[in-house]
């Protein structure tokens, strides 16, 4: 893309409203704009992120075996009845009437539609397992919306439901989802910490939220330092295998980990020193396991061949992936701009012409856009009359991991410059090296 034909409305100034650095940052950088409290338009850069993370997820749900469908925003206030649900989960819930004076509600999650559409279509026990999910818009009404996509009231979610025979079943459906989830994470460029946490007004008896470590999270958590050094690298997951996918479970959650809700001072205290970590954590996701909460309440039961129809067990499971831009930049960002991990940035690498108009700048800006379209990196050449300042600026707050600088002294000797976003080093390299080396960067990308 060239910058002098996208849409990138980049702010100069702080806008005076926004109180953490994700909401600044994402405004100044052209990313979104508030369309009214708590509900913002995504512009072209913000929703080039919101769909890699997007399409990540998909990658991942569908690796652990999971079955992607799409289910309405509206949902019919009946359905929450039968689940007792609809007068307690309170002031949050949009409740509205269509033209014939039927109570409905915009959903803020799915357990009972998809329970409907589980009891209509499944009625033998040979269909289990099942696991169904989709990433859609949901809508609470937030008392206070803040901190721009952190706090809102209109949200992007991955939504999965799974349906097993009987709580063995669906504890092995719930290991499954921790390991799905943390290689969600992980592949997002990002460390997520799976924390003992509360149910809320989902239910249930077990349940682990994701968090991501920042000093702006709104929940203090209480860790084991050990917990950092975990990580699933590349290592290839049989998701059909319990026993695997409970060891991996048991790995993450032995070492102490838990949100300010459920936290332990006792259990705490007996970690050693040097380990005990305090921090803030903003929660990027969650797993439930309910049992037959809903089941039971809506009939959604199967026949077995031993004991008739019984209902089955169930657990839910939530990914929030518009937040998860806001916690990313929360994560990674300096006084400069963002910092975007390479998986999951609007473009891979952003091109500068120092001197726009001279004849081998714009020679060697147009290759190496050519070059890195080709390798499948996705280049942003700036090729607007701009101060070189300007455009450095530009660059280091919308946040691309990698930088391409070109002007005609460089080119005199052959070379360009190569700059780390994360790590601020530069090193000057013959144009083609320089491709080479960010090709072999992103060749790592799952």
């Amino acid at each position: 893309m060239r910058l002098s034909k996208y849409f990138l409305p980049i702010l100069k100034e702080n806008p005076s409203d926004a109180q953490i650095a994700s909401h600044r940052l994402m405004l100044r950088a052209g990313m979104i704009r508030q369309a009214q409290s708590g509900i913002y338009s995504w512009l072209p850069m913000g929703y080039k992120v919101l769909r890699k993370l997007e399409n990540i997820v998909h990658d991942e749900q569908i690796r652990a075996g999971h079955n992607p469908m799409l289910m309405p925003t509206i949902q019919s206030a009946d359905l929450w009845r039968e689940s007792g649900r609809y007068d307690d989960y309170g002031k949050e819930m949009l409740r509205i009437t269509d033209r014939h004076g039927r109570d409905m509600l915009f959903g803020p999650t799915n357990e009972e539609l998809i329970t409907d559409i589980f009891r209509n279509s499944v009625k033998s026990y040979k269909d289990l397992p099942m696991t169904l999910y989709h990433i859609q818009w949901k809508f609470r009404d937030e008392v206070r919306p803040r901190f721009g996509v952190m706090r809102g009231r209109e949200f992007l979610m991955k939504d999965g439901y799974n349906f097993d025979l009987n709580k063995e079943a669906a504890m092995h459906s719930y290991n499954r989802h921790m390991v799905s989830y943390l290689r969600t994470y992980e592949r997002m460029g990002m460390k997520a910490i799976p924390m003992r946490a509360d149910s809320g007004p989902i239910g249930g008896e077990d349940t682990h939220e994701f968090l991501v470590l920042a000093d702006t999270g709104e929940s203090e958590v209480f860790f084991d330092r050990n917990i950092l050094d975990l990580s699933l690298g590349d290592k290839e997951i049989d998701y059909n295998n319990w026993d695997e996918c409970a060891s991996i479970f048991k790995e993450w959650t032995t070492p102490y980990a838990r949100t300010d809700e459920t936290h332990n001072p006792e259990l705490f205290a007996k970690i050693p020193d040097e380990r005990q970590m305090t921090s803030r954590g903003i929660e990027v996701g969650q797993i439930f396991y309910f049992g037959t909460k809903y089941s039971e309440s809506m009939n959604a039961k199967v026949s077995t061949p031993n004991d008739g129809e019984i209902p089955v067990h169930m657990g839910s499971h939530g990914i929030g992936v518009s937040r998860m831009v806001g916690a990313i930049i929360e994560a990674s960002h300096d006084e400069n701009g963002i910092i975007w991990p390479e998986a999951v940035s609007p473009f891979g690498v952003g091109i500068v012409n120092l001197k726009q108009g001279d004849d081998q700048a714009d020679l060697a800006c147009e290759n190496l856009y050519k070059s890195a379209s080709l390798l499948g990196i996705d280049p942003l050449y700036d090729d607007r009359s701009e101060r070189a300042g300007a455009k450095f600026a530009s660059m280091d707050l919308i946040g691309l991991p990698w930088r391409i600088t070109v002007g005609p002294r460089g080119l005199k000797n052959g070379v360009v410059e190569l700059t780390c976003r994360r790590t601020g080093v530069s090193e000057e390299l013959p144009p083609e090296l320089a491709m080479e080396k960010l090709a072999k960067v992103y060749s790592k990308l799952v």
